[in-house]
């Protein structure tokens, strides 16, 4: 997590309450009553915050817009800043365990992958989209579809193991996010294209002990879902992970605290009947 500011550096509630839109006594006072949002105190009694402090404040700000009550955006924004973004792998898992994990192997994942990210293109009116690599190298041999889907896009954000601390644009267009050596996500290969028109998820982890494998044949533990609801719930994911690494970012992701439809009972059955496809194609390639 982004730590608090030294003594002299940071926000001080008149920033904050610029930045924000807000009034230094409205910060006061949802202080006061919900202890959010904390500052930093200086040896004076003065407060001081940090970029976080600002983009949790616009989150409750967007959630209350979205019709959440204050009370209950607060909370949300309060448990980000006490529990590190985990991984849309993670996310999924959590909150939708009708969505089955799958072992698919790496040429497998690849062609489900390409398939999502075609019909995006096809489909999708701009939307927001996530991507994770486990290594740089994976996603500069992507680099090139990566630039053709955000050519179009809302926004584009890719996270690595980026040599270079923070964010920076690559040619892609894509905004690259450097993830910690600690960070679960890396580890994982996700796709998130949440849009209105075509929302889809798609998460996976590499199993361990696979160094004689060919490459193709590396196998993973893979989760897919194309349900608005679970796929909004990957995005907000990534956009808190982005809120914890590049909170200058954070504001891009406005749009994800609107309501998601519910999917229908025919997307799910067609969803599970094309996961066991998968696994026959998978086993049989």
């Amino acid at each position: 997590m982004t730590a608090h500011p030294p003594p002299a550096q940071g926000l001080t509630i008149g920033d904050l309450a610029s930045k924000s839109g807000l009034t230094p006594a409205t910060l006061r006072a949802w202080e006061a009553r919900h202890g959010f949002p904390r500052p930093h105190r200086l040896p004076s009694g003065h407060r001081r915050y940090d970029d976080q402090d600002l983009a949790l404040v616009r989150q409750v700000l967007r959630r209350k817009a979205a019709g959440v009550r204050l009370e209950s955006a607060i909370a949300e924004a309060a448990a980000a800043r006490r529990t590190p973004a985990t991984s849309v792998f993670a996310e999924l898992r959590r909150g939708y365990p009708h969505v089955a994990a799958q072992p698919l192997r790496k040429s497998t994942l690849l062609a489900l992958t390409f398939a999502m990210e075609d019909e995006c293109c096809a489909r999708a009116e701009r939307p927001t989209l996530f991507g994770s690599f486990q290594h740089e190298r994976f996603f500069r041999q992507a680099e090139a579809r990566w630039a053709e889907l955000a050519r179009t896009a809302r926004s584009t954000v890719i996270f690595a193991d980026f040599p270079t601390d923070g964010v920076h644009r690559s040619s892609s267009g894509a905004t690259c996010v450097h993830l910690p050596p600690q960070a679960p996500m890396r580890r994982e290969w996700s796709l998130v294209c949440d849009a209105p028109g075509y929302p889809a998820a798609l998460a996976a982890w590499e199993l361990p002990g696979q160094s004689e494998r060919r490459d193709p044949d590396r196998m993973f533990e893979c989760l897919w879902t194309l349900e608005p609801a679970a796929v909004r719930d990957a995005a907000r994911a990534c956009a808190a992970l982005v809120a914890d690494l590049a909170p200058q970012l954070a504001e891009d992701f406005d749009g994800l605290d609107r309501l998601s439809h519910e999917p229908s009972d025919d997307l799910r059955a067609a969803t599970t009947m094309f996961t066991r496809l998968l696994g026959y194609v998978d086993r049989l390639r």
